[in-house]
């Protein structure tokens, strides 16, 4: 096994990984462990379900012993997807995580609210950006390149499929990851979102300026996840 940090895809024995790195950067960038106590809540809805439907687009940073420290994970087909979180993931987990019986009023509330809304993430205004991902990384492996493999990692990708642009959701207050996203050519698009949240688009083609990384971790520009 190598010492060095490398991309490389998804294993089965990185899910508990996943929902780690999860819940570790799902308030605003920040720790969410003291927002939602179930730990495995945010990861239900944002990363395992791309890892157990679309497995051969979950990519993950290892840090050279076999652990997963940081994800990018997604999907080539936005309506696609939400049809099978409806159809196959949803009825996996609604025992666990039931659907609040009113307006949501806390912070699990809303997230659960989410769970049992797969169609929230067809937008009609999107229908040219069909692809959307999620990337985060534990906070020591940030600021170091390792996002900038990630990302390019998941656009190539995208790409070799055929798709031509994808989309992502992110925080707003996230200044940091927006500072990231402008960096990688990601633009902000028009279409209707609260003020909480920014949605961004790109093409799955590297533009010329955009240079691949180097050497794992020594990118020519800083990056962060």
């Amino acid at each position: 096994m190598s010492n060095e940090p490398a991309v490389r895809r998804y294993r089965p024995e990185d899910r508990p990984a996943l929902d780690d790195i999860c819940v570790r950067t799902g308030h605003a960038g920040g720790d969410a462990r003291e927002v939602y106590p179930d730990h495995g809540l945010l990861s239900t809805i944002f990363a395992a379900p791309y890892a157990e439907l679309e497995p051969e687009l979950t990519f993950v940073l290892d840090d050279g012993t076999g652990r997963a420290v940081g994800y990018v994970l997604g999907t080539a087909d936005t309506p696609r997807f939400a049809a099978a979180f409806r159809t196959e993931w949803l009825p996996r987990v609604a025992a666990r995580y039931p659907a609040p019986a009113g307006p949501p009023s806390t912070p699990t509330e809303e997230m659960l609210a989410l769970l049992h809304d797969p169609e929230r993430m067809v937008v009609p205004e999107l229908a040219d950006h069909p692809a959307h991902l999620h990337i985060d990384l534990l906070p020591e492996w940030q600021h170091r390149g390792f996002g900038r493999a990630l990302m390019h990692r998941f656009l190539d990708e995208l790409h070799g499929r055929g798709v031509p642009a994808v989309h992502l959701t992110m925080a707003t207050a996230n200044v940091a990851a927006r500072a990231f996203y402008d960096r990688l050519g990601f633009r902000e698009l028009a279409v209707p979102h609260p003020d909480t949240v920014t949605v961004l688009g790109r093409p799955t083609e590297r533009t010329p300026p955009e240079r691949a990384p180097g050497p794992l971790g020594r990118s020519a520009r800083p990056a962060t996840s």
